[in-house]
């Protein structure tokens, strides 16, 4: 299991931030890729075409690492729904087909689906959240439904994100494979916390970006495309994404053509020199610890709160059907009004989410974050 990183941090010892799941605190390291960033770009006579195709490199391997997938196949993108509106012009739905969606999905992997069913002539099917929390089996019921119209895409979260109930991909995938239809996957709580290979998965397209769990910055995502779409057209047109478009050479455009992999799917203006610098060098602490590590560490601390919280009338998840770094709480008569913000001010952290409320601890936090959160949860719920 991995030890407590709050070193790595500048998070005061009175504050318990257990809401990585919304914003993570940037690590020191990232914060001073972020400031060499900034000095670069204030002294701009330094940056060269060189060290700007390094940083995109350095950032797109950084991103395949945890994900398990070759550089070539990840795009360079500012956040999810990005990503989905690309798999939007890229992924061919059938008229009369229908797409699955996850009961209050976030909605960034949803809203893309219901704005063109109407023109698309396909539907959007919801599954609803089940009683028992298991979204699994609620996927794979929906998937094999006798009489449904023909499957074309399923785009979920791997990992809700109001309730923390985790989806098992594998199950998903195969029935998803045997039904003829496409994968989106949503990984913004799974990359880098939880074990994901895309080689042996084999979704059409998954997201996840860097300002949550793998502590980066704010705007900055990657996607993965499989390589069997990686012919389609992206969604802005930029020269970075043609073979020869060179400011520095006659003609300047000389070569229309896209270039090969997901390259051609990248964000106009990708060379945000701050931004891209401060995701990798997230990325890459991330992967120094190890993700096995890191689930290790989560799955205690989570435990530590459940076992906390035995008595108060809370309602958590089963622990097989929810996932290890995020604890969501229940509360059959209502969560009290003013509760987040009196934990708040005791300085304890979390988020309330659809009448949850969503805890999520990370490396930074310990036993003493633990304590802090079931005492002042005890004093006031």
């Amino acid at each position: 299991m991995l030890a407590c990183q709050r070193d790595e941090f500048d998070i005061p010892r009175d504050v318990a931030y257990l809401n990585a799941a919304s914003w993570s605190p940037l690590p020191r390291a990232v914060q001073a890729a972020g400031q060499a960033g900034i000095a670069l770009k204030a002294r701009p006579w330094g940056i060269t075409a060189e060290h700007i195709a390094g940083q995109c490199a350095r950032a797109r391997a950084a991103a395949a690492r945890l994900i398990n997938a070759a550089p070539e196949d990840v795009a360079l993108i500012p956040s999810i729904s990005y990503g989905v509106a690309v798999a939007g012009r890229i992924l061919p739905i059938p008229r009369g087909s229908r797409v699955l969606v996850l009961g209050d999905d976030h909605s960034s992997p949803v809203l893309e689906w219901l704005q063109h069913a109407p023109d698309g002539g396909y539907s959007v099917e919801t599954v609803a959240r089940p009683a028992d929390g298991d979204w699994t089996a609620a996927l794979l019921a929906a998937i094999r439904r006798p009489g449904a119209e023909p499957l074309a895409l399923i785009s979920i979260s791997s990992v809700h994100w109001a309730d923390g109930g985790l989806v098992d991909l594998a199950a998903v995938a195969a029935a998803q494979r045997q039904a003829g239809a496409m994968l989106l996957v949503d990984a913004t709580h799974h990359a880098g916390v939880l074990a994901l290979d895309v080689q042996a998965l084999d979704p059409d397209v998954l997201i996840f970006p860097t300002y949550k769990w793998v502590l980066g910055p704010y705007g900055r995502a990657f996607l993965y495309i499989a390589k069997r779409w990686q012919g389609g057209v992206p969604l802005e047109q930029t020269g970075s994404a043609r073979r020869r478009v060179s400011s520095e050479a006659t003609p300047y455009m000389a070569d229309l053509g896209f270039t090969e992999g997901a390259k051609r799917f990248d964000m106009g203006e990708r060379d945000h020199l701050m931004g891209l610098q401060m995701a990798t060098a997230g990325m890459e602490l991330m992967a120094e610890w190890g993700q096995a590590a890191i689930t290790a560490r989560l799955a205690w601390l989570t435990g530590l709160l459940a076992e906390g919280l035995a008595g108060t009338g809370v309602e958590i998840p089963p622990s097989p059907l929810r996932a290890p770094h995020v604890l969501s709480l229940g509360f059959p008569g209502g969560m009290r009004p003013g509760l987040i913000e009196a934990l708040a001010e005791r300085q304890v952290h979390v988020a309330p989410r659809l009448g949850r409320m969503r805890i999520s601890p990370h490396v930074y936090n310990d036993e003493a974050d633990v304590a802090a959160f079931v005492a002042a949860f005890r004093a006031l719920a």
